[in-house]
């Protein structure tokens, strides 16, 4: 007497992938290009955020408050870190995603990961967007040293 399996209890691996509900959207790959244009977006922003804090004039020891101070005073530099900042974010979110669409089993297990990925998102977001916006290169009672240059004391 032989014992046999029915296909629906043992999937083999060369049975073709199906998914678990029909979409008609085309999320999954718009995601998928976002991932690589984000990337190589990305690169240039770090590498010239890399290269201007530490190749550019002292280098590492001379990044400090003043350092900053000076360089979110330029909306350039602002903008920049923004862009990084952002794209940053959006690209290791989506990643996360899909980690979490690829290794949670269970759709409750699922459900919550995403939501606290989606509220660390938000909340590293919206605090990162108002540091570079409301940062203050000159503020009150600052010892003149760590101030600056055109700040005046």
């Amino acid at each position: 007497m032989s014992t046999t399996t029915t296909a629906s209890a043992v999937a083999s691996p060369r049975d073709p992938y199906k998914r678990r509900k029909a979409t008609r959207s085309n999320y999954e790959l718009y995601s998928w290009i976002f991932m690589r244009a984000s990337g190589v977006v990305l690169i240039v922003l770090i590498f010239g955020h890399l290269f201007v804090n530490l190749m550019v004039g002292e280098g590492v020891h001379a990044i400090d408050f003043g350092f900053v101070a000076g360089k979110w005073a330029s909306p350039f530099w602002q903008i920049w870190d923004l862009l990084m900042l952002w794209l940053a974010m959006f690209h290791g979110t989506n990643g996360v995603r899909t980690i979490i669409n690829d290794y949670a089993e269970r759709d409750g297990t699922r459900l919550v990961l995403k939501l606290a990925l989606y509220l660390a998102f938000t909340i590293v977001t919206v605090l990162g967007t108002l540091v570079i916006f409301t940062f203050d290169p000159c503020p009150a009672n600052a010892p003149a040293e760590l101030l600056a240059s055109f700040c005046t004391a």
